[in-house]
């Protein structure tokens, strides 16, 4: 699939064809791998919301992030440049099966403030790295601002797992990927060896 040309949003005549159709299949797109340079740039904010090609593009987050049982997804990972992720969702993630719920949000344009200096370590996986976990510090609460795909303001502190998976999925928006954030390479390891119990999964 071309990328979308937002906020002209180009649309070819297939997507067109998909955005007033009553009735198509679910999309998964392929997600990029760690080397790819596009996983390497800084998006670009979204300026138009409730637009139908906006609409569709989360569409494709969330059926692409579901069919691999990720905890989230960002646009350039699927090579949409722009400022917008999704995560969350119903129940707690196969992947991290120990950790809590997080609600299915869609976030546009996000600042992230950390609330005081306490950082955590914990283990994180990727999508985009796939097979791989790594310990990763970050700041343990945050407030996150931004929008939905309407346009409606979100405004949360949040802290734990939501922190860090807003402060993961963000992180893709600015060109980073989880390994840039580790302090010591050594806690880099393969999921199948380090936790056996999760060997199959794919990680994100």
């Amino acid at each position: 699939m071309v990328q979308l040309a937002f906020l002209g949003f180009g649309v070819g005549q297939a997507l067109f064809c998909r955005l007033y159709s009553t009735h198509y299949a679910m999309t998964v797109r392929e997600i990029l791998r760690m080397g790819d340079p596009r996983l390497l740039r800084t998006a670009q904010p979204v300026t138009e919301y409730d637009s139908d090609a906006l609409h569709l593009l989360v569409s494709d987050l969330w059926d692409t992030m579901r069919a691999a049982n990720g905890a989230g997804l960002a646009a350039p990972q699927i090579g949409e440049d722009w400022q917008l992720v999704v995560f969350g969702g119903t129940g707690r993630n196969p992947r991290y099966p120990d950790r809590p719920e997080v609600p299915a949000t869609v976030l546009i344009n996000p600042v992230i403030t950390p609330l005081g200096d306490a950082q955590e370590e914990d283990w994180e996986g990727c999508l985009s790295v796939p097979g791989l976990r790594g310990l990763v510090p970050r700041p343990a609460r945050i407030r996150y601002t931004g929008f939905d795909q309407y346009g409606d303001p979100i405004d949360r502190s949040v802290e734990g797992f939501h922190a860090r998976v807003v402060q993961h999925e963000c992180d893709h928006l600015w060109g980073r990927l989880y390994p840039t954030r580790m302090r010591d390479l050594t806690r880099l390891g393969f999921v199948d060896v380090m936790f056996p119990e999760l060997a199959g999964l794919d990680d994100d």
